[in-house]
């Protein structure tokens, strides 16, 4: 039996018994069976299904933003906005272009070449709960194009919002038995991932469980994709514009309660507008309102688990032992976290050196860009990095000697459906969104044919 409790009040949210063998059987089955029924659909067939789909999340937006809220802390608001999020990234796919699926003919010697993609068939989604909508939507709604089933284990945490996310597909045209929510344990999950009917496995969560499922599914010699932890960069160099700058680096930090793999959680300010930046820094991070989840106005909720907020506390601990300086904050309690900022930092230091889950900036200063490029490509990750300047032309040559996944100038580090995302290093492997999606689960058939006249 799994038990949610809210974690701005303790309260019990609702209870889920886990589903045994016998049930997992029946649901591997059905999803094989939903896999050769979906692939007789028609491009506009499945283009209906998505739209279906973004309608059934706007109609039923408040409930789904309610129950992330009860599940995890996250404040309302944000919560309203990633099921936004969710509908957007199915229009998108809804009205792409779906050449990628159709034979793709190729100039070779022989009277005919060419390659097309298969589904793969039923894959297994592993998803963590600081997004429970986006996380899971962003691998659902590509292999709905292909033609891949999916059946979601996700954090026991957020299982009603896994259980919303299956009530809401069956009322659209999608096949039956192409999607099930899962509530089972780890080690029912790692017996699913050895078992034949599932081709292939995606995972977002920490680097440690990517670890394990990708020695598990390698046994089985199981593709996979690993969206793991980050410790993205903010480095603002000397001529960026100061007030929008520290807007976007808040955002970047505190949105979700600093709860966010690509959250912009080592900052980097060049020594010429050091003081001025931290002292705006400071001030707009003690704007920020912290309280109740459920109300409008609050930016900074709770921490998803108590674990959480003790872990943060004694990384900040630690740091300020090895020479950090506390600026603001530092107090928690229970799942609270008041949002804190530390200066004098190094990658030594667990708040840099480590990946920070909660509403925890660590900051130091640079002179040379290429010192400051240095210190972001220490990190053992490699998700991405954000880099404010007015002067991007100079900036350009600098991009390629990141190594990360993705570099964003002027902007916070963000999923988008019209984008590939992803990381290296302990950050993981693989592709999610955009067109990269549609490869990833899928199989790339090469036809040559020679017709020997």
């Amino acid at each position: 039996m799994f038990q949610l409790n809210n974690p701005y009040n303790q309260k019990e949210i609702a209870t889920f018994k886990a589903h045994t063998e016998a049930k997992l059987t029946i649901f591997l089955k059905e999803a094989e069976t939903a896999v050769h029924l979906h692939k007789q659909l028609t491009d506009d067939e499945k283009r209906k299904i998505l739209l279906e789909i973004a309608n059934q999340l706007e109609n039923n937006k408040q409930y789904l933003a309610h129950s992330i809220t009860q599940e995890i802390g996250k404040p309302i608001s944000q919560s309203i906005a990633e099921v936004e999020k969710c509908a957007w990234l199915c229009k998108h796919y809804a009205a792409i272009d779906y050449a990628i699926l159709h034979p793709q003919h190729l100039t070779t010697d022989a009277n005919e070449s060419y390659k097309t993609l298969e589904p793969l068939g039923v894959l297994l989604g592993i998803m963590p709960w600081n997004y429970p909508l986006w996380q899971v939507f962003r691998f659902l709604i590509p292999a709905i194009v292909v033609g891949n089933a999916v059946l979601l284990k996700h954090a026991p945490n957020t299982f009603l919002s896994a259980q919303n996310i299956e009530n809401l597909l069956q009322k659209t045209s999608l096949t039956k038995g192409f999607f099930k929510s899962l509530f089972i344990d780890i080690k029912a999950t790692a017996q699913l991932i050895r078992h034949p009917s599932i081709k292939a496995v995606t995972l977002t969560g920490s680097t440690k469980a990517g670890a394990e499922v990708a020695k598990i599914a390698g046994a089985e010699i199981k593709k996979t994709v690993l969206e793991l932890g980050g410790n993205n960069a903010l480095l603002v160099m000397k001529d960026a514009p100061i007030a929008k700058t520290v807007d976007t680096c808040v955002q970047a930090r505190f949105q979700n309660t600093g709860q966010s793999c690509i959250a912009g959680k080592r900052l980097y300010v060049h020594e010429a507008i050091y003081k001025e930046f931290v002292t705006e820094l400071k001030a707009k991070v003690k704007q920020l309102k912290v309280g109740n989840p459920e109300e409008d106005a609050t930016y900074i909720g709770v921490l998803a688990r108590k674990d959480l907020a003790k872990n943060l506390n004694k990384q900040l601990e630690k740091s300020i032992e090895m020479g950090a300086q506390l600026l603001l904050g530092g107090s928690s309690k229970g799942t609270y976290f008041e949002p804190t900022l530390v200066e004098n930092c190094h990658m030594e230091m667990p708040v840099f050196k480590e990946e920070t889950f909660g509403p925890l900036l660590g900051i130091a200063k640079f002179k040379e860009i290429e010192e400051a490029i240095d210190e972001v490509n220490k990190s053992e990750y490699g998700l991405g990095v954000s880099i404010f300047t007015e002067n991007v032309q100079a900036l350009k040559k600098y991009i390629p000697k990141f190594n990360e996944g993705a570099v964003f100038v002027n902007e916070l580090v963000k999923s988008d459906p019209r984008l590939p995302f992803g990381g290296v290093k302990k950050s993981g492997y693989g592709r999610e969104l955009s067109t990269e999606a549609l490869v990833e689960f899928a199989n790339i058939k090469t036809v040559y044919i020679n017709t020997n006249k």
